[in-house]
Parts: structure tokens; sequence; C-alpha cells
């Protein structure tokens, strides 16, 4: 979804299972040794070939237990390199635990927390416009979007996905769901500069905003349903995410159950292998299952 990866296989040629547990201690040895210019200068893709191997794993329950690990090395890397790739992968990461594998709570928020600044450390390194995006006016930042360009993209989609990821697990701040609009002008821009990115993951992000209220409380039923349908475009059908947040946000909100159900059956009927896309498709899965056996009590 966000990554590139090949750096393991290349460099190590081993698996990353049984590889991990021996590349993280000796990654630290080498580095604090003072002799490690050559991995050093790797520890970004090192970081990417991990986030790799974690996306394309169909296996939710072993990527919960082992992805706190991985935050941990993360955090160690960046001691020795605060290079934008890397902060935007330690951002990606922790804010993906924190809104998957995490339910509530203070360590949510923590992590949630944590990846946003990651992810604004990157941003204002990438490019100096962004350093203050965050607490600038709303005028302010929306002229400055008109600056974005097409190389402003990973970085913009990130800083985004993370902030939208504090929103939520602060969704009882206020002051943190006012920041909203300026969370949508960065996937709006996204979607101005390359709306196929990350699989059409903007769209999906703002068909969730859209949805996020029923029409008498200022939500957008319809406009949701035509970023659902586009990341559903984009991605030929292979974001099973993708169909189950248009089924959850909108079918379900405008009690549309012969669509409810047809999303989720598809999701359940589709192979869920997909570069980059695996690991959510298989979640996505186990939603579905979920959403359809409560479809009888919600219809």
């Amino acid at each position: 979804m966000f990554f590139n990866r090949s750096f393991l296989t290349m460099l190590y040629n081993c698996s990353l299972t049984p590889c991990v547990y021996v590349l993280a201690p000796l990654i630290s040895f080498v580095l604090l040794s003072g002799c490690g210019t050559l991995i050093a200068s790797q520890t970004s893709q090192f970081a990417d070939s991990l986030s790799n191997a974690m996306l394309d794993s169909d296996d939710p329950a072993t990527v919960s237990e082992a992805m706190p690990t991985f935050l941990v090395l993360l955090d160690g890397m960046l001691r020795d390199d605060n290079s934008v790739p890397l902060l935007l992968a330690a951002a990606k990461l922790n804010s993906a635990y924190a809104s998957v594998f995490l339910n509530e709570g203070e360590r949510q928020q923590k992590l949630a927390k944590k990846g946003f600044s990651y992810a604004s450390k990157a941003a204002c390194q990438h490019n100096k416009l962004f350093c203050s995006l965050k607490t600038t006016s709303y005028e302010h930042f929306q002229r400055s979007s008109q600056r974005f360009v097409q190389a402003d993209v990973p970085v913009i989609y990130t800083l985004a996905s993370s902030w939208l990821t504090v929103i939520q697990t602060n969704s009882g701040d206020w002051q943190a769901v006012a920041e909203l609009p300026k969370v949508k002008l960065l996937l709006e821009s996204v979607i101005t500069l390359d709306e196929s990115y990350d699989y059409g993951g903007a769209h999906l992000y703002l068909g969730g905003i859209a949805t996020l209220l029923p029409p008498n409380l200022g939500g957008k039923p319809d406009i949701g349903k035509q970023h659902f349908e586009r990341t559903i475009a984009l991605s030929e059908g292979r974001h099973l995410l993708a169909k189950v947040e248009f089924a959850r946000r909108y079918a379900r909100l405008v009690f549309d159950q012969s669509l409810h159900h047809r999303l989720l059956t598809e999701v359940l009927e589709a192979d869920i292998h997909e570069s980059g896309l695996t690991l959510m498709n298989a979640i996505a899965q186990q939603q579905a299952k979920q959403l359809l056996a409560e479809e009888v009590d919600y219809f």
C-alpha cells in the first residue's frame, strides 16, 4: 500500500521471519560501533521491507503480535537516521497499529500521536511549507495547499492519514475534531495531484468523512458513495476494505440492505492476496463476516 520492497532479499538473501530477530541486534551493534555506514544508509529501505512483509501477510494475528517489536526497532533507528523515508515509515506503522489493532484507551492515543509527530517531522523536513500547517489558520492552510505538487503526495497522504488517526482516537475532543477540515483539504489535494495513489486511498478516507453523520445532521452520503465507488474502481475491486467501508458507512446509513449484502458477500468470496493490500484484505474479510452476522438485526 505505502511501501517499497526488496532490501532484505537483496542484501541479506534470507526470509524475513527467521532473520528479523538476528538483524535487529546486528544493526544496533553496527550503528553503535561506528562501522555501519552501509547499513545506516539503508535503514529506510530496511524499514520499508519490514512494512512490506506485514502488509503482504495474510495472518493479522501474527502481525498484531509482532508489530510492537517493529515499532521499538523503528524508534531505535530514528536515533541515528531522521531521514524523511524513515520518518514516514514510522508514522505509517504507528498510526496503522493504533487504528487497526488497538480499540481504545491511552495507549492507542499515545501511538496515534507519535505517528502524527513522525509524519509532521517528515513533512517539515520535506518542505518548510508544511512546518506550520497544523497551527496556521484554515485560510492560510488553503492558500498553502495551492502550492502542493505531485512530488509532495506521499508526504501529504501520510500526514493526512496519521492526522485522521489522531482525530479518530480523540473523537471526544472537539478541538481535535475541529481539525478535520484541514485533513479533508490534504486528502482533496492528493486526489487532485494523484488520485490513484495507494489504490485510491484518499477517496476511501474522504468517503468515511462524508458519511460520519446522517444527512439531517450534515452528512453527505451521496458524496461518500462516490468516493467509495472511486476507490473500488481505482483498485479494480482489489481494495476489499473499500467495500466493507462502503457497506458499513453508506449502505447502513441509508438502510440499503441489498447493497450491504452484495458488497460484503463479494468481500468474502474474493482472493485476499494482493501486493500491499493482503493484510488489510484479510482484516476486511474478518469485518465482513461480523457485519453480515449482524445484518438481520440491523435491517
